[in-house]
């Protein structure tokens, strides 16, 4: 089957979209404008360029602002709840190291979330169901927000009462989603660990290699008042100048597999979002079980006469008297009809509540399992190999510098 490498992350071209189209978020472009309130701003916004596999282009290439990105990510969620959606890049820059910025503005930021944008599309376009949708297509070749709001997801959408009431309300959680909550949960604490670890290594070796800095300015200053040192000096500070320049690239690229353990970060929010939407499910099949079981003690009831527990009809038939036989014939059709109607419910509930959600979300949840565990891996082992890489290049260059026949050390 054939693959597509996207910045470092390799995916099935498997759907029929990706087999026939390459999509580029190619460049971005700052301008300013007014918001909803009538307020000055400015922005970023990203050019989409989609390409049929050969080359040529495929209608006009849109910009697109961060916002639209999420509003298109809301949409799918809504639509596929049973979909782990694939995240988007961080709005503002999280487990930096102190000299990066945190500014959303800032190039290098935005460059950074170019790529992520780009890798989002990407992921999208290669999933079986999402690549299918007509919005998403409509999203990367056309305008696409009229259409959006016209199918109306943001009146399905749950709202976070309605989800924090089923977490707080539901009697029988299913375990399984239970053991993905807590897996959830596990691998954000475990990336989230990773990342705060590594900001705090990037400060320490960024002020170490800084350092360094120091260091050639002052041999640099002494090499011109020395004569028989003053070459040797001279090389020992252009050596310590060239370490210290060299963190910023370092660094620089650690940043690329930074954002790779912050996707898988994000990854998890779109794992709760399924756990959420089960519960709900769930929360609202066992209310509607409840209604039914309700309604077949009220025709109980109604049939033999007797009262299990007090209620305010019970006690206006002792006072007022009792009901006569064409009334209770009337309420036991309706209440029959009734019951019908919530026996059809609960079966429909059960349906979605125990196959069709559970089937296609545990088909996405392990595919995001093996997907997460190739690229992890990958990712980490690359990681391994740059440090090493840039361990022995240091080597070398201070090697190279305590060799050098006119370095200090062997001219003392």
């Amino acid at each position: 089957m054939a693959t597509l490498i996207a910045n470092g992350i390799m995916v099935e071209r498997e759907t029929a979209l990706l087999k026939k189209i390459d999509i580029n978020v190619a460049e971005s472009e700052k301008r300013s404008g007014k918001n909803t309130v009538n307020m000055q701003e400015t922005y970023t916004v990203y050019l989409i360029e989609i390409r049929w596999v050969g080359g040529l282009p495929v209608g006009d290439s849109p910009w697109r602002r961060y916002s639209e990105f999420e509003l298109l990510r809301t949409y799918l969620l809504v639509t596929y709840p049973f979909v782990v959606i694939p995240p988007l890049p961080e709005k503002r820059a999280e487990f930096v190291w102190h000299k990066l910025s945190a500014d959303n503005l800032d190039p290098d930021f935005v460059e950074r979330r170019r790529l992520g944008l780009e890798n989002f599309l990407i992921r999208v376009a290669s999933h079986s169901v999402l690549s299918k949708d007509k919005i998403f297509y409509q999203f990367l070749t056309e305008g696409w927000r009229e259409a959006v709001l016209e199918t109306g997801f943001q009146d399905k959408a749950d709202s976070r009462l309605k989800s924090l009431s089923a977490t707080l309300r539901v009697k029988n959680p299913d375990k399984s989603f239970t053991d993905l909550k807590q897996y959830s949960d596990e691998l954000n604490s475990a990336i989230s660990h990773l990342l705060r670890v590594r900001a705090k290594v990037a400060d320490r070796m960024y002020g170490v290699y800084k350092v360094h800095g120091n260091y050639g300015r002052i041999f640099s200053e002494w090499s011109a008042i020395e004569k028989e040192m003053g070459d040797g000096l001279q090389s020992a500070g252009h050596h310590m100048d060239t370490h210290s320049a060299s963190v910023d690239d370092i660094l620089e690229e650690e940043e690329h597999y930074a954002d790779q353990l912050k996707e898988y970060l994000f990854y998890t929010d779109a794992l709760r979002s399924v756990c959420r939407k089960h519960e709900l499910i769930q929360y609202e099949l066992e209310m509607a079980v409840l209604d039914l079981a309700s309604k077949k003690q009220q025709r109980e009831e109604l049939t033999t006469g007797a009262v299990r527990v007090f209620s305010l009809k019970g006690m206006s038939s002792k006072l007022f008297g009792q009901e006569s036989p064409e009334q209770r014939e009337s309420r036991l059709a309706a209440l029959q009809q009734s019951i019908q109607a919530s026996e059809d419910a609960v079966l429909d509930k059960n349906q979605e509540c125990r196959q069709e959600f559970m089937r296609m979300s545990w088909e996405e949840v392990k595919r995001f399992k093996e997907q997460k565990d190739r690229e992890l891996r990958e990712a980490l082992i690359s990681y391994a190999i740059m440090q090493i890489s840039m361990c022995k290049k240091v080597g070398d260059n201070m090697g190279t510098a305590t060799c050098d026949p006119h370095h200090v050390t062997r001219t003392m």
